[in-house]
């Protein structure tokens, strides 16, 4: 909205309008926004929360060695996030670029999933929520947009780097003139760094290119899906889920501003996108919605985010690393997510593969794995073998949770690198 108007002023020769024409200007106003009404709007929220007693039933005090009480504390956290993404986007994006319209219809739909399972959570009092094929229907109903979107829409295009041209001892690399539609992804770690999704389906002869787009589609559904429950998993404790998605916003939106840049995509060898520029603005959205809310949800959480917050940070990371065709760095950066995924899945078969014989065993004190750092021996079933019961002493939540912070920061930095690493 601003964008446009300035954009009118600009045209009648305003002194000064022209500002917000400039990238980096409209991300540090969309930084500075989102974090000063999630900070401000979250105090007035919180307040409303505990007037009408909106609060996560089963959140209580028995899984907490310290014996911290969280009954009363409000949930649905995540509308200050939403709100305080949706605010800048629409004041300072380009409302018309394709790019910024796939992330909002993420926010809104993630939001709303969200929403909704924490609705039947607190209202109706059932701690299972939304039933799970019907969050998996939105993720995929999410994803196939997303998918087809990319694919159909003409705005949807990249600048591949195809040619090497040797300047003496410089190397450059030089883009192809013609934008291009393409099912080609960043692969890390190697010099050829492109993967074409055609090329593995490259035995269906002239329909490869099309199968190609339909397995990118797929795996655009998969990685949503991912990404968003892993989110939804790592959001246990005060700020884990807020600080490390912080972390996984500022990596996206370097990997993001690189790529919209002809020069630095040029320099880094990667694909050029024209229009991706939009993402850093919503990228420095997301990151201040996440500082802002972490000002009230730092330990001891004032307000927890709840499914309406971690899903719609989890689908935002992952549509982000598509639509800049980053995808396959997303086991590397979001490694943290990916452990907590694994952790569920390994403890949840291997006990079903145990009971049938008629015993009781796990591989972690608990899960997901961050919950593993803060059970007690005496919190553990005594009827029950655990693999993995190391270590023996407990964690102070806070501390859990930033050293899962730098562990994202690691693994944020490694992303960053294999851009040069191949």
């Amino acid at each position: 909205m601003l964008y446009e108007l300035f954009k009118y002023l600009e045209q009648i020769d305003m002194p000064g309008a022209g500002i917000m024409g400039y990238v980096s200007f409209r991300s540090l106003m969309a930084v500075i926004l989102a974090l000063l009404i999630s900070a401000v709007f979250g105090e007035y929220f919180i307040k409303y929360l505990k007037k009408k007693q909106i609060t996560e039933t089963q959140r209580d005090a028995d899984i907490d060695p310290f014996g911290v009480e969280k009954k009363g504390v409000p949930s649905m956290g995540g509308v200050i996030i939403i709100v305080a993404i949706m605010v800048p986007c629409l004041l300072l994006g380009k409302l018309n670029n394709i790019y910024m319209q796939l992330m909002l219809i993420t926010t809104i739909w993630l939001g709303a999933l969200g929403f909704a399972d924490d609705y039947i959570k607190i209202f109706h009092h059932n701690k299972e929520g939304l039933h799970g094929r019907f969050k998996i229907i939105g993720q995929v109903g999410l994803g196939l947009i997303v998918g087809l979107t990319l694919y159909l829409s003409p705005d949807v295009v990249i600048h591949e780097n195809v040619e090497v041209a040797k300047q003496g001892e410089r190397t450059e690399v030089i883009h192809k003139s013609d934008p291009q539609k393409s099912t080609k992804t960043t692969i890390p770690f190697f010099k050829n760094n492109n993967l074409d999704y055609a090329d593995l389906v490259a035995f269906m002869g002239e329909h490869a290119q099309t199968a190609g787009w339909i397995l990118f589609v797929i795996i655009t559904i998969f990685v949503v899906t991912a990404v968003s429950n892993g989110a939804n998993l790592n959001d246990g404790m005060d700020g884990m889920a807020a600080g490390n998605s912080a972390i996984i916003g500022v990596t996206l939106g370097i990997l993001a501003y690189v790529s919209s840049h002809m020069g630095y995509a040029g320099y880094l060898n990667i694909m050029y996108i024209p229009g991706s520029e939009e993402l850093v603005i919503f990228s420095c959205a997301f990151i201040g919605a996440l500082i802002g809310f972490l000002w009230y949800n730092a330990y001891p959480a004032q307000i927890f985010m709840g499914d309406t917050g971690s899903l719609t940070i989890g689908g935002i990371i992952a549509v982000l690393a598509i639509i800049i065709h980053k995808e396959l760095l997303i086991p590397i950066l979001c490694g943290v997510f990916l452990v907590e995924n694994l952790s569920v899945i390994l403890q949840v078969r291997y006990f079903k593969k145990w009971k049938q014989r008629g015993e009781k065993r796990r591989i972690f004190k608990r899960t997901p794995i961050h919950d593993h750092f803060r059970t007690l021996p005496s919190m553990m079933d005594p009827e029950c073998r655990y693999m993995i019961t190391m270590p023996k002493a407990v964690f102070h939540e806070a501390k859990i949770t930033v050293r899962f912070w730098i562990v994202t920061i690691v693994l944020a930095a490694i992303t960053i690198i294999t851009l040069k690493i191949r």
